[in-house]
């Protein structure tokens, strides 16, 4: 269904800014389930390729944006599937008040109070990156007991914490003291850093810094 709404896009039977036919005509054309359609068109939507308002319809955007998809990925997976073989050193593991900044993007209480986890992500023995992250226990107590030197804070929480939304900022920045001697690189190098934060419904989980070594490219699709 999405292939067939996708196509008459495509060959401009409905040009941008156009109205698409509503869902009983479109199943009633098409011989499917209106149910079907309304996810197809969902999709579309999701995908930035047509525009849905309520009661005015759906039209194909009138100028659509591809939407890049990011996904939460588990760090050993990513150097292995490079060739390399991955381990981590758990810096530091501590209850403690999080940073303003932190608790404000978070929406927490200066009391709340947070698990401080450091890693240094390794591949094939060389620093990859550095993850500084606080963890909510109020929404994730049982991390406090997961014993992280054999298991990443990241993968732990990948494999037991479900989470409904987050966002991601992206930042060149140069190395500062601690994070040159981590990463065993010259102070002032460029560095690709990653910040995320993720939420259960209106639950807060996490945010994490990640700060990868010289060098690193990232790669995703639209």
């Amino acid at each position: 269904m999405r292939d067939a709404v996708l196509a008459r896009i495509h060959a401009r039977e409905w040009p941008p800014g156009a109205p698409i036919p509503n869902e009983a005509d479109l199943a009633a054309e098409l011989g499917c389930a209106r149910a079907t359609v309304n996810r197809a068109l969902r999709a579309l939507a999701e995908e930035g390729l047509i525009e849905r308002r309520r009661r005015a319809g759906s039209r194909v955007a009138a100028h659509p944006v591809r939407k890049a998809t990011f996904a939460i990925p588990v760090i050993r997976r990513e150097i292995e599937a490079r060739g390399a073989t991955y381990s981590h050193l758990l810096l530091a593991m501590a209850r403690d008040r999080a940073p303003t900044a932190v608790r404000a993007r978070l929406g927490l209480s200066e009391d709340t109070r947070m698990l401080h986890v450091e890693t240094l992500h390794l591949a094939d023995g060389r620093a990859h990156a550095h993850e500084d992250r606080w963890v909510n226990l109020a929404a994730v107590p049982e991390i406090a007991r997961a014993d992280l030197s054999a298991i990443s804070a990241n993968e732990w929480l990948v494999a037991n914490v479900p989470f409904t939304r987050g966002d991601f900022t992206f930042a060149a920045e140069n190395a500062g003291p601690t994070l040159a001697r981590n990463l065993d690189c010259t102070e002032g190098a460029a560095l690709l850093v990653l910040e995320r934060t993720t939420w259960n419904v209106a639950l807060p989980i996490t945010w994490m810094r990640l700060s990868h070594a010289p060098g690193y490219r990232m790669h995703t699709e639209i």
